[in-house]
């Protein structure tokens, strides 16, 4: 049915080759060349899509719709625009990568701890040669999250069924991993680098050739991934079951164990060093750094069922976590020791990762990404395990559907959204760039990135306390913008209007 090599023969063309049949016209040997060009192309169909990279350069594409939009889809784009406001003024202001600012602190610098801003900086360098655009972010993300899912997959092939491997990463794609793998946020960019490193690390035991190439990518892997984002890290616990080994030699063991301990103790400087440094010296204090574990433990208590919800819901879905129960089931049933071992590290590793996050935890659903792949590996197994291969691909098919289907807002930004985009022209028209600014966003930094502006985030009750305004003229400011909607109600100023629109209101002070 081919003419040519990828060209389908047209229906005309078919159903005249069917009557020269009926009519004995066809030879025996244009009979069995038609046959087998037909089973020739169902084969080669079958394998390309059992190839998962065609699934990654498919849903890369597909992630590609929108990669230009701006920051203000509705689920965490305040937390986008934090990664991008660092990555603009390391162009705009000050390129040391160990002095990342946001525009949040008012009169101050805006330097502050958080994680090490490798994505913001690689946004910075794209900027440097073509121009600031805040997709590059989008961009950035997607090529290294699909880059983690080709390492998650022939890292799970090398221990388990190619079958196994490829339901896993199927689901892995599909699950929350879909929607931030093409945010500006570092979540799925650290567990790529992450899932990459474990794969170099698992090289460097078992194979003796290209021994230090592999340790090589495991120290520098590990040491990128654990700075960008620290919960990443847990699942490096699963190097256990290579440590306990004892087919593999003493010094393997004690070469890795120093290079791991080597790497984590630069991401522990970073965090528990480097941080509280810039805090104490900036006096600017901004992203949260964890609790104690007791604190912690109250707090997912009292917040259990939405701490739960990250599972069921946020990480894979319903039919998702389902399958993640059956696959679990059928390892205590077949006595998957390594399944098990992995599975039982993996979860307590991340048990402590959750106690540290406290409550903030079930309220960003963000948090849940690092233990997806292992969700997704008992989930990709339960599929291999079921019989009935028809009803496994169905499963399949409906687990990817459901978690497609319910992701797809991230590429719809809705309207009232949009209207920050001409706040910067507004203000350019009424201010200065170095004027300082007061907006009602409360804790977000949306509004404040598309004012291009520095100054203070507060609720609209500060702005209305008696003498709060008059503290701030004091030290530099000059503009108050008021965004109007729902969530913020109307709060009227006595000060001139520079500007107002349906939207906000731009007052001067």
């Amino acid at each position: 049915m081919l003419n040519g090599r990828f060209e389908f023969i047209s229906g005309k063309e078919f159903l005249s080759f069917l009557l020269k049949i009926s009519q004995k016209k066809c030879t025996f040997v244009q009979l069995q060349n038609y046959i087998y060009t037909t089973i020739k192309l169902n084969k080669t169909l079958t394998n390309i899509l059992s190839d998962f990279r065609f699934w990654i350069i498919i849903f890369f594409v597909i992630r590609l719709i929108g990669i230009t939009n701006p920051p203000l889809e509705p689920a965490h784009n305040w937390r986008q625009t934090t990664v991008a406001m660092v990555a603009r003024n390391f162009l705009e202001v000050d390129n040391n990568i160990c002095y990342p600012r946001l525009d949040l602190a008012g009169e101050k610098t805006g330097i502050t701890g958080m994680e090490f801003p490798l994505l913001n900086y690689l946004i910075y360098l794209l900027s440097e040669v073509f121009g600031y655009q805040h997709w590059y972010g989008r961009l950035i993300n997607l090529i290294f999250s699909s880059l983690g899912l080709w390492y998650f997959f022939m890292l799970v092939k090398k221990y388990f069924s190619p079958k196994t491997a490829f339901n896993a990463s199927l689901i892995l794609m599909f699950s929350i991993w879909f929607t931030y793998s093409r945010k500006i946020m570092p979540d799925t960019f650290s567990m790529s680098l992450i899932l990459v490193s474990i794969y170099y690390g698992t090289n460097y035991f078992q194979s003796n050739s290209k021994r230090a190439l592999n340790l090589c990518l495991y120290f520098l892997l590990t040491t990128l991934g654990m700075l960008s984002k620290l919960p990443s890290a847990y699942l490096l616990a699963i190097f256990v079951l290579f440590v306990f080994d004892k087919k593999i030699e003493l010094s393997k063991k004690i070469t890795f164990s120093f290079i791991s301990v080597l790497s984590l103790t630069i991401s522990v400087s970073w965090y528990f060093y480097w941080v509280p440094h810039l805090v104490e010296t900036y006096h600017f204090w901004y992203f949260f750094m964890g609790n104690s574990i007791i604190d912690g433990a109250k707090e997912i208590t009292t917040n259990i069922v939405s701490a739960l919800d990250n599972f069921y819901n946020a990480a894979l879905k319903y039919l998702g976590f389902t399958v993640f129960l059956i696959g679990l089931l059928y390892a205590i049933l077949k006595k998957e020791k390594n399944l098990l071992v992995v599975f039982l590290v993996s979860s307590l590793s991340f048990l402590f990762i959750i106690l540290k996050m406290g409550v903030n935890f079930p309220r960003h659903s963000y948090y849940i990404i690092p233990f997806v792949p292992i969700m997704a590996l008992l989930a990709g197994y339960g599929l291999d395990q079921i019989k009935y291969k028809n009803l496994s691909l169905i499963l399949l098919i409906a687990i990817c559907s459901e978690g497609l289907l319910n992701r797809q807002h991230d590429f719809i930004i809705p309207s009232k959204n949009l209207t920050l985009l001409t706040l910067e022209a507004h203000l350019d028209k009424v201010s200065k760039k170095e004027d300082l600014i007061l907006m009602n966003s409360g804790s977000s930094s949306t509004p404040m990135y598309f004012a291009h502006r520095k100054g203070w985030t507060v609720l609209n009750h500060e702005i209305t306390q008696e003498g709060y305004i008059k503290g701030l003229q004091e030290i530099g400011l000059k503009f108050i913008v008021i965004i109007k909607n729902s969530a913020n109600p109307m709060v009227n100023l006595n000060f001139p209007i520079s500007f107002e629109n349906q939207y906000y209101c731009i007052y001067e002070v």
